[in-house]
């Protein structure tokens, strides 16, 4: 933990800002409109790229400009004028795409809209009239345009409120449209579903914070008194609920979790953090506001983020392709600009005077549901560990199977720990999970292929203690899309159903598996995977000690005599040798019998680890679970309705 003072923290901060921002300076174009950084291109091209480069990091310098009130020793109010210049000007070589060109570029509009905003008096107000115009008119496409149905419509309210006060083009259907969409995908306790896929709450991830909970903010405050009545204060109210959870769901080691995609925004999972700070729409205290930022800030810096050119790297930690898009290019990581939104405030702001506090996941061990997204939640004080398993959403259609996407289909993600990412997604169809193993439960087939989750349902949330099920299913190839497709063939397999009771570092997960019996099957259930300096000897058991000094350990209690550990090699973000815990059925998996395996994530090995029975209720199988300090829950796990429909049974299959 950093010894800092209130005042050298926001040192701190300006100092890796101007930092970031003048590494970036060298691989401008001479008027500056683009920023071309080093690295493979996205699939939206160079051009679309280098656009990326000016948008993203103008956001960072205008944070900085407005919380300094215009104080600027780096002249990026200079900087970044003569670069709107050359970018709006089509016969500049520095020229931005148009929408229509490339519409990566309607993101990037908003980032500069929203910069524009924040350092009106600095820039947009000494703008040469001719070149206000140039900028209005590129903004000027956006109005009627039919935006995507996710997070994407923001870009458009944003960029439509800036022009509306500057004199440019909006359309009041849109920003209504804007409004209402995202009002449908609020799926309640502050959580929103980043657009509705097959009309479910299913997309749960970092976008909640660094876009669902800030562009409507900021839409509030750049309309100012014109934004429609009461509307402000909803988003404040449903950020602030938000933010209860968020503020459980960072590490003790400053790490957010590890879930999702466009993890190499790193930073920007502070986004929402700060916002909240900023309208006065936040539980946290300022001294948590700024400790939880500056820890973050901290591990990210502190483990190899930035190169040696001062640069944002393609990955988490180091540079790692695994858990990137094919959307991200060399200048995506600088989206980390949203976590730099503190900065916006000046610096006699109570984030910045009064003293850190303790995080929440250092006051006291945590278990909570968290209904919206379908997870259960532990966090442990002895540890710092936040470990999160997933009943709930899965980014997938409910009608129609996918490969598992790493990043959302595991049924375990932590901050301290990253999935199994095997995938390239610069290779179409690359980021397919060829093999679920971490922290998936998977019947294997004759050749020893895994099944895929998605889509799953969720069966049950309460307390500790959650249940949902999946059709077993098996993709030709390893490089079928992570979306799979309409007509993606398929091989159908049984129903899986699989609960969950979590306190502390262990989850009891239970497993039944009904209907197609096939070939037979092998019941195979992953633990966490830690990244390690050595792979473990042989005779190990299901048993992984990481390189940070954490455990993984998987003790099957029914069912799964089998031990075994899954190497991994530069699949890890956290590490190029990688390495899972598993348990396995001994032969073919009985059906219609429950499975019992306990899977621990902690320091060390767990000192006690539950007791669990077995019972029916009917046709429903029941595992109780007795805690070491007494605790009871109880997973209960029904049988597949037989009369019920199956969305499955008209799919195409191989």
């Amino acid at each position: 933990m950093h010894h800092r003072t209130p005042a050298e923290d926001r040192a701190h901060w300006e100092r890796t800002a101007d930092a970031l921002l003048l590494a970036v300076r060298p691989y401008a174009t001479e008027g500056h409109g683009l920023v071309h950084l080093p690295g493979t291109p996205s699939h939206n091209g160079v051009l679309s790229d280098g656009l990326e480069g000016f948008a993203r990091t103008f956001l960072a310098a205008a944070f900085r400009l407005a919380g300094a009130a215009g104080a600027d020793p780096h002249d990026l109010a200079g900087w970044y004028a003569a670069g709107l210049a050359a970018g709006t000007d089509p016969r500049h070589p520095d020229r931005w795409p148009s929408f229509t060109e490339c519409n990566q570029a309607k993101v990037e509009a908003a980032s500069i809209a929203l910069a524009l905003h924040e350092t009106r008096p600095w820039i947009w107000d000494r703008l040469d009239p001719a070149v206000r115009q140039r900028v209005l008119d590129w903004f000027a496409p956006m109005v009627a345009t039919l935006m995507p149905g996710n997070n994407w419509i923001w870009f458009q309210g944003v960029t439509e409120a800036f022009a509306r006060t500057a004199g440019g083009a909006w359309q009041q259907q849109d920003l209504d449209r804007t409004i209402a969409l995202t009002d449908g995908w609020y799926a309640g306790d502050g959580w929103y579903s980043d657009g509705l896929t097959g009309a479910g709450h299913r997309n749960f991830d970092h976008y909640n914070g660094w876009a669902m909970h800030l562009y409507p903010l900021w839409f509030c405050r750049i309309l100012g008194d014109a934004a429609p009545a009461g509307l402000l204060d909803r988003y404040r109210d449903r950020l602030r609920r938000f933010l209860e959870d968020q503020r459980v769901l960072v590490g003790a080691n400053g790490s957010p979790l590890i879930q999702g995609r466009s993890l190499t925004y790193r930073h920007a999972a502070l986004a929402s953090v700060w916002t909240g700070a900023l309208f006065d729409a936040t539980p946290l205290a300022p001294g948590e506001t700024r400790a939880l930022a500056t820890r973050v800030h901290d591990h990210f810096h502190g483990h190899g983020a930035v190169d040696a050119q001062g640069l944002l790297t393609l990955g988490w930690h180091r540079p790692f392709r695994g858990i990137l898009q094919s959307y991200s290019g060399p200048a995506s990581p600088y989206w980390a600009s949203k976590g730099f939104i503190g900065l916006a405030l000046p610096p006699d702001h109570p984030v910045w005077t009064e003293p850190a506090a303790p995080l929440a996941v250092e006051r006291a061990d945590v278990v909570r549901a968290l209904t919206a997204p379908g997870w259960l939640v532990s966090t442990t004080a002895a540890d710092g560990v936040v470990r999160v398993v997933n009943h709930g959403g899965d980014h997938a259609d409910p009608g129609r199977p996918h490969a598992d996407d790493p990043s959302y289909a595991r049924f375990a993600y932590s901050t301290h720990t990253a999935p199994e990412t095997p995938g390239d997604p610069t290779v179409p169809g690359g980021s397919a999970d060829a093999d679920p193993v971490d922290n998936a439960v998977v019947l294997l087939d004759a050749e020893g292929r895994a099944s895929h989750r998605r889509p799953a349902t969720r069966i049950s949330l309460d307390g500790a203690t959650a249940v949902s099920r999946s059709r077993a299913h098996w993709l030709p190839d390893a490089t079928w899309d992570v979306f799979g497709g309409p007509d993606a063939p398929y091989t159908l397999g049984p129903w899986i159903t699989v609960g969950s009771a979590l306190r502390g570092s262990v989850e009891v997960r239970a497993v039944r598996v009904d209907g197609d019996r096939g070939d037979g099957h092998v019941l195979r259930i992953g633990g966490w995977a830690l990244a390690v300096d050595t792979l473990p000897p042989d005779g190990s058991g299901a048993r992984v000690a990481g390189s940070d000094g954490l455990v993984s350990l998987v003790t099957g209690v029914r069912g799964l005599p089998r031990t075994g550990v899954v190497p991994g090699h530069d699949s890890n973000a956290l590490g190029p040798l990688s390495a899972t815990p598993v348990v396995q059925s001994a032969g073919p998996v009985a059906h219609g019998t429950l499975h019992v395996a306990l899977v621990h994530l902690g320091a060390a090995d767990p000192a006690t680890l539950p007791g669990v029975t077995a019972r029916t209720e009917g046709t429903t199988l029941a595992a109780d679970v007795t805690w070491a300090d007494g605790t009871r829950d109880t997973i209960r796990l029904p049988a597949p309705d037989p009369d019920a429909h199956d969305p499955w049974k008209d799919q195409p299959r191989a």
